[in-house]
């Protein structure tokens, strides 16, 4: 028996407008990406990295070390060895950079971001410094980040020269 024209055209609508709905439902905004969960610990991250590049480059120690946790478990590895705490850290900075030229002008690189926790990151990149006297240096980091109820503080910083190959 033949189906009715009507029956047709109402099973084809219902057909469509089904198809119509799966895709619209599986399908993602077109413009827009997922939010990340730690877009804004990155930010604030960041930004608590270029306000010491900026004090760096202003010949600020002290305002550079803000960054870092004000504490005597703040730790720093470098080539000269640990530096336990943060007047340790002070210390350390200002003698092995006594003066403007030899503070230079610092820049950081392809920083990698990765979050252990809601309250713990870890931060990878380059740094360099352009220094016109005492000659361009440069190398790697890893910070240890740590969320306080003031922000992001550094707790760990291990920070080494690269030599570049010849």
């Amino acid at each position: 028996m033949a189906m009715p024209r009507i029956c047709k055209t109402i099973f084809a609508a219902a057909g469509i407008a089904l198809l119509a709905v799966c895709g619209v439902l599986g399908q993602r905004p077109l413009l827009s990406k997922p939010a990340d969960v730690h877009d804004a610990d990155r930010a604030a991250i960041g930004a608590v990295l270029k306000a010491q590049q900026a004090a760096w480059n202003r010949g600020d120690v002290d305002s550079f070390l803000v960054g870092y946790w004000q504490s005597p478990e703040l730790t720093f590895s470098g080539s000269s060895g640990v530096s336990r705490g943060w007047d340790g850290v002070l210390a350390r900075y200002k003698k092995n950079y006594p003066d403007r030229a030899a503070m230079g002008e610092l820049d950081f690189s392809d920083l990698e971001f990765r979050f252990l926790e809601s309250d713990a990151a870890l931060v990878l990149g380059k740094w360099h410094l352009r220094r016109e006297t005492a000659g361009d240096l440069g190398g790697v980091f890893t910070l240890v980040w740590q969320k306080f109820p003031q922000g992001w503080k550094i707790i760990h910083d291990h920070t080494s020269t690269v030599t570049a190959n010849p």
